[in-house]
């Protein structure tokens, strides 16, 4: 099982405020937060996420192939994770809408060029 998935930045800041954006419409807030690194999370809940500046001080890069998935309670949620996504320096990879049957999801960038998708299956 996955505990956690972190992703570098290279703005704190401005990463800050793009996931503050989604954490408050999933309901979970921040739960470890230092100079360098912020995790969003529910103690002994599901998987967090965190983003930090790179512990080695290069320049925080992007994963050819990584995406991290967060898990919406339906495609409302889905719908609006994405429009908040947008609204805070995301970028678009792919409008929310049905891909396959039983799934439904939108992608989309962090301001550090991360990709993520909301989802709901079902």
């Amino acid at each position: 099982m996955i505990g956690y998935v972190t992703l570098g930045t290279n703005d704190l800041p401005r990463a800050a405020k793009f996931y503050d954006a989604l954490a408050a419409e999933m309901n979970t807030p921040r739960m470890m937060e230092f100079e360098s690194f912020i995790a969003w999370g529910i103690p002994d809940g599901p998987c967090g996420i965190a983003v930090t500046k790179p512990y080695d001080g290069q320049a925080a890069t992007v994963g050819n192939g990584v995406m991290v998935a967060l898990e919406a309670k339906d495609k409302e949620q889905v719908d609006r994770l994405y429009a908040i996504a947008m609204a805070n320096g995301g970028t678009d990879e792919g409008a929310p809408g049905p891909r396959g049957e039983g799934f439904y999801a939108g992608y989309f960038r962090d301001p550090d060029g991360n990709k993520l998708n909301a989802f709901v299956m079902g």
